[in-house]
């Protein structure tokens, strides 16, 4: 009885001692790191697996930091696929856009001259005022309205309260600084931030204090010029954007 649990006992060490690491297979600092007390085979065995699980952990966290290392410095970056890019790839046509039709061409275009050509019929009867609603700014929002209408530039939140806000700042930095290049560079830098801080961006709007500073017959208007001419010649524009938008999605040719 005693010699077959002596037997059994003798297996169970042996098998455990061959399924652990070897110790002509360890790297030397592992063993040199091993306690001086004696232990018993299975303990020193576990005691040596966990130190080469630890070194094979280190080993492949040194190699996922060496391969990001890498891919950084070649400028490989996976969250952007538009970071290694060609710097002249925004020379070129947008990829994936296809060709405009002629009903995409015509209607903004038309649109555009029926923008102008009522802007101009209503200056014709403002005239004997001393006022005009025709400034250049409406032209760049013709183009945005009609080129581009789903770009956040030709929402009317971004339209009106840039249009509104940049005037009204122009005004204000008019009055502070008089005529001159500290107003216009106030003017526009705050006009600006502005439209970032509103979450509203309308490029043409940042024109709208540098033409107020520079023309002598809209200081008249004094802070009106924040409605008139930019607020109220977009209401024009806006409603004819409704039919532009109406005819190219259902007139093409």
């Amino acid at each position: 009885m005693s010699t077959q649990f002596r037997a059994s006992y003798y297996q169970h060490n042996v098998s455990s001692i061959t399924t652990a690491p070897s110790l002509h297979s360890c790297p030397s600092f592992i063993i040199s790191k091993l306690p001086d007390h004696p232990l018993s085979g299975n303990k020193r065995s576990l005691l040596l697996g966990s130190s080469l699980s630890f070194n094979s952990n280190k080993e492949t966290t040194s190699v996922i930091r060496r391969r990001k290392r890498k891919n950084f410095e070649h400028g490989i970056v996976a969250s952007s696929s538009n970071v290694a890019a060609p710097i002249w790839e925004s020379w070129k046509p947008q990829k994936g856009s296809s060709n405009p039709s002629l009903s995409d061409i015509l209607w903004p275009s038309a649109g555009a001259f029926a923008a102008m050509a009522i802007l101009g019929k209503m200056d014709q009867m403002l005239a004997p005022k001393g006022f005009s609603i025709t400034i250049a700014p409406l032209g760049a929002v013709c183009a945005v309205l009609f080129a581009t209408p789903s770009t956040p530039a030709a929402r009317k939140y971004n339209v009106f309260m840039s249009q509104i806000g940049c005037a009204a700042i122009g005004v204000l930095a008019f009055s502070i600084f008089g005529p001159g290049w500290l107003a216009r560079s106030a003017g526009l830098a705050a006009s600006i931030a502005f439209m970032i801080y509103a979450r509203a961006p309308h490029p043409p709007a940042a024109s709208l204090p540098i033409l107020f500073i520079d023309g002598v017959k809209l200081h008249s208007l004094n802070f009106w010029y924040a409605l008139f001419p930019g607020a109220a010649g977009c209401i024009i524009l806006c409603l004819i954007q409704e039919i532009v938008c109406y005819l190219k999605d259902n007139v093409k040719f």
